[in-house]
């Protein structure tokens, strides 16, 4: 029988978001002293990343111990019709770099629907949360999409690939196209911050390609219930299976879609 998202499910996410993001701010505090380990080119790992993941799985799924678990840093257990779905340090390179922008991304799907997301920002203190049909909140304020219309006055987001990720020149190629026509774009280093961002109005768009589960699943939710427009990379997929997002405020999504798909009547 499925068991479906509560009230109970969302406080235990924000509570364990919460946790893992003090702990992580200690971590900050003596960054210089971490172990660091690269993953692949420019995809760094800590240990600050693998406890706070460790946190994370012991609280979420100690409470919901039928629930099933995908983590960036620790892989997948598979559960029932539930999954919780983790990234423990959005930002890793900005975290030992020093830069504040960083966060911790917690989403649970029930039957393959993602129906709650908590992007976490423990160095600003900011709590984006979000559940089906209960609208999208930061710090217990509802947020929204924000209302710009015209396309040179939009501030889109990204993520641009790095080392040798085999998708850099289609990336280069998109961003050639959006540059001349908005009022500019930023790549901030933490996807789940960039779609709490969208969430929040503080950008108009955001796009990027083949993203992994754990970057994006809680900003969708987020997304969806702020009234921010979603789709993949076509029309017919969805981004949480494909990990191509194009998403933005309604005023301006044509033309952000439009322009990425490469349609001339954009």
């Amino acid at each position: 029988m499925t068991t479906q998202t509560t009230g109970d499910d969302l406080a235990l996410a924000i509570s364990a978001a919460l946790e893992a993001g003090e702990m992580l701010r200690g971590f900050w505090s003596r960054r210089g002293e971490l172990d660091v380990t690269a993953k692949r080119s420019g995809d760094f790992v800590t240990q600050a990343d693998t406890e706070a993941d460790s946190l994370l799985k012991t609280m979420l799924r100690g409470a919901r111990p039928n629930d099933g678990w995908l983590g960036e840093e620790s892989g997948e257990t598979a559960s029932g019709s539930r999954r919780w779905i983790v990234d423990p340090l959005d930002g890793t390179t900005n975290f030992l770099r020093g830069i504040p922008h960083w966060s911790v991304s917690i989403a649970l799907e029930v039957d393959g629907t993602l129906t709650l997301g908590v992007v976490h920002d423990p160095i600003k203190q900011e709590t984006f949360t979000a559940a089906t049909g209960q609208g999208a909140h930061l710090n217990g304020v509802a947020i929204g999409h924000s209302q710009v219309e015209e396309f040179d006055r939009a501030l889109v987001g990204t993520g641009f690939p790095f080392g040798q990720m085999a998708h850099i020149d289609d990336h280069a190629a998109d961003a050639s196209r959006i540059l001349p026509h908005c009022a500019g774009i930023r790549r901030m280093g933490a996807a789940s911050l960039d779609l709490a961002y969208l969430a929040a109005g503080r950008l108009d768009g955001f796009w990027e390609r083949i993203l992994q589960p754990w970057d994006i699943a809680a900003g969708l939710v987020l997304l969806r219930e702020a009234g921010v427009l979603v789709e993949g990379w076509f029309t017919d997929e969805r981004p949480e299976e494909t990990g191509s997002v194009i998403a933005a405020a309604p005023g301006i999504f044509h033309t952000l879609a439009s322009l990425l798909r490469g349609d001339e009547q954009a």
